[in-house]
């Protein structure tokens, strides 16, 4: 057993009473706390298990395959047998340091199905549910058993056979970008090869999102359609013929469908995934800040600077000043800094072997600029950037992090810039490998970054990540990643389309935060092209997607002009008591009530796609007995996207109550913020 795998140890059942029931004709079946969903498990004529889902009495999940394929060893597939079912309960809550939601309410039956197989090497293998109200998680529990003592696992047979077509929205897995795709919008029929989170829409109305949970020691599961609407779990391949390599005994990382009425129902039951990973393993994370930040990166993400040395670099310590100025007037505790270190110079873009992670440039002068920060009440994010070199970031990690603590730095933001599947490996006896991102491999290189930022008290924010799986309650200091097309693309030629942030936010989003980089008020990237937005979509994005990191991502100059509307982003909190849907459809709108977790004030962001909308919205989430003033920032009437009209905005106040209704009239392209600010 590795150490990463020693970590997870296998779960004592959940709380409550367990059963043992005898099997039913037809199988071992368990239901939903609320009744509403039915898991039931079967072996067909040659001893293949499968599993199918129902809901109110209707197939959701068709009988779907389970098993292995191994590298070396007859597969487990065949010629199984229902050993034993067991059931248990539990109803219990917990708190989060940070997130959106205080807390968390965890309801579910486990059920428990063992398999055998009759064949003379009699492996073991159990079937794990957990069947919420919102959906179902199940994972793979191997025992400790002579026959199998390791694993190679070649790839998983698991399937997921939708009962009927819909739509699908998606992005591609195993392509070269990595996690950064627009989403496609096609009939379930067509999906090719995707990543998780995949969103669908049955005919009936119904919405299921497909994802995993704690995916530690493992290769992340893409799935790929084989037939129909029926989809194969596809494990994302690494540098030997072995997918995953597992040493017995050991468990898989859960996988996972949250089930709904609508799009709403998806993003408040993915907290679901939360639930099936383990509790807080860091213990005090007092240390752990939620926060916003400015930085030196717009301009390199658009061209008027450099990472690199040389006449156009950017992280000077003249442009660091100006930006840890700005921070300290308007009350921001961080300051991001990329291009600070030895390394960027040359060719690094899959190459970072030259990275110094606790070496500034001469133009860089860290200690003073720590102390210059703390001055003015604010403090340095760092910037480590492997340049996909992940083993030479392995090497210097302790050092890398106990200079970040020594200067001031309480959150670094990391970087792997590479193509997928040219993740540089080198193994202890010099042998160089390529990765993928999200394979076994990189699973456990991010844990032992986590891990060592932890050691020094450091929060980390991965670029080009693997996925986020709801490791962040494990590992609190795990604050957000990217993982998506983010702000950055806006800079560039193929922007993203209006219609992104409503795909994100029931598609990537209900996997975790997204360091998105919202509040580009100039709507201008590279060579001063127009970016498809509006001012008042920019600021909503600080509601609408989600991260405990918020950064302000344009130009001080840029903000300084626009004071009145930067106001928002200056009061604004990344950390949350309450989250409420109030209305959304996938890829066409969204709106997102949040309360701030250290005040009585609620926030409200609203975003649409291309077309003009007006969505008419009950103030039912606000606290009874009080008064506010809602401070609006929407839309000018004649505000477009599209047009120079782009730049346009209103800011209003009203007095409301609970109950009371607004309506908000969207741009189109646009969107509306408002601050509603408790007597």
């Amino acid at each position: 057993m590795t150490a990463l795998t020693s970590m997870m140890a296998l779960p004592a059942l959940a709380q409550g009473v367990v059963q043992n029931t005898a099997l039913k004709e037809g199988g071992a079946t368990a239901t939903s706390p609320d009744g509403k969903l039915r898991v039931t498990v079967t072996v067909d004529g040659d001893g293949r298990p499968h599993y199918a889902v129902a809901r109110n009495g209707k197939p959701l999940i068709e009988p779907s395959r389970l098993g292995f394929l191994l590298t070396d060893a007859p597969k487990l597939e065949r010629r199984f047998a229902i050993e034993s079912q067991a059931t248990s309960s539990a109803d219990s809550t917990w708190e989060q340091p940070w997130g959106e939601w205080k807390t968390i309410r965890d309801r579910h039956t486990e059920f428990r199905v063992r398999l055998k197989e009759s064949t003379a090497l009699a492996r073991v293998m159990d079937v794990v549910f957990r069947i919420f109200d919102e959906g179902v998680g199940f994972r793979y529990e191997f025992p400790d058993q002579p026959n199998l003592k390791h694993a190679n696992i070649a790839d998983e047979l698991t399937e997921f056979g939708l009962a009927g077509n819909g739509t699908a929205w998606w992005i591609p897995a195993g392509e070269w970008n990595r996690y950064e795709y627009l989403y496609n919008r096609t009939p379930i029929s067509e999906v090719g090869q995707a990543h998780t989170p995949i969103t669908v829409k049955l005919e009936d109305g119904t919405h299921v999102a497909f994802h995993e949970a704690a995916l530690v020691d493992y290769s992340g599961m893409w799935l790929r359609r084989v037939t129909g609407t029926r989809f194969k779990a596809q494990l994302s391949p690494g540098a030997g013929p072995a997918k995953v390599v597992k040493q017995g005994p050991f468990i898989t990382p859960w996988r996972t469908m949250v089930i709904a009425d609508d799009a709403a129902g998806l993003y408040t039951g993915s907290r679901m995934t939360l639930n099936l990973n383990e509790p807080n393993k860091l213990g005090d994370v007092s240390w752990v800040k939620p926060g916003k930040f400015v930085g030196v990166w717009w301009n390199m993400i658009k061209g008027k600077w450099s990472w690199a040395r040389g006449p156009q670099h950017g992280a000077t310590t003249a442009n660091v000043k100006r930006y840890i100025d700005f921070a300290g007037a308007n009350g921001i505790p961080g300051v991001l800094v990329e291009g600070w270190n030895v390394g960027w110079d040359g060719d690094w873009f899959g190459n970072g072997t030259e990275m110094n992670f606790s070496g500034p440039t001469e133009d860089f002068d860290a200690k003073a600029l720590a102390a210059y920060a703390r001055s003015k009440g604010t403090a340095l994010v760092g910037h480590h950037e492997t340049g996909g070199s992940a083993s030479h970031y392995d090497k210097q990690l302790d050092t890398a992090f106990a200079w970040s603590a020594a200067h001031g730095q309480k959150v670094v933001k990391t970087g792997y810039v590479a193509d997928a599947g040219q993740i540089g490996r080198v193994d202890p006896d010099g042998s160089e490998h390529r990765e993928w991102h999200d394979g076994q491999w990189m699973s456990n290189h991010h844990l032992r970054v986590v891990l060592a930022a932890a050691r020094h008290k450091i929060s980390v924010d991965p670029h080009e990540p693997i996925k986020d799986t709801g490791l962040r309650r494990t590992y609190p200091n795990w604050l957000a990643r990217e993982g998506a097309r983010g702000q950055e693309y806006m800079a560039w030629q193929g922007k993203n389309p209006p219609e992104h942030e409503a795909n994100l936010v029931f598609t990537r989003m209900l996997s975790g935060p997204m360091d998105f980089t919202p509040g580009i008020l100039s709507l201008k990237g590279e060579k001063d092209s127009d970016i498809p937005s509006t001012i008042a979509k920019q600021l909503a994005q600080y509601v609408v997607i989600y991260s405990p990191v918020q950064m302000a991502a344009d130009e001080p100059e840029v903000y300084a002009k626009l004071m009145d509307a930067f106001q928002f982003i200056k009061d604004v909190p990344v950390d949350w008591a309450d989250t409420r849907i109030l209305n959304g459809e996938v890829g066409d709108y969204v709106t997102i009530a949040r309360k701030d977790r250290n005040s009585a004030d609620w926030y409200l962001g609203s975003v649409g796609d291309e077309q003009a909308r007006n969505l008419e919205v009950t103030l039912d989430f606000l606290d009874p007995g009080k008064t506010y003033t809602a401070q609006i920032y929407r839309d000018a009437p004649d505000t477009r996207f599209d047009s120079d009209t782009r730049h346009k905005y209103v800011i209003e106040t009203r007095k409301v109550k609970r109950g009371d209704k607004l309506m908000l009239a969207l741009a189109p392209g646009g969107g509306q913020a408002i601050r509603f600010a408790a007597k």
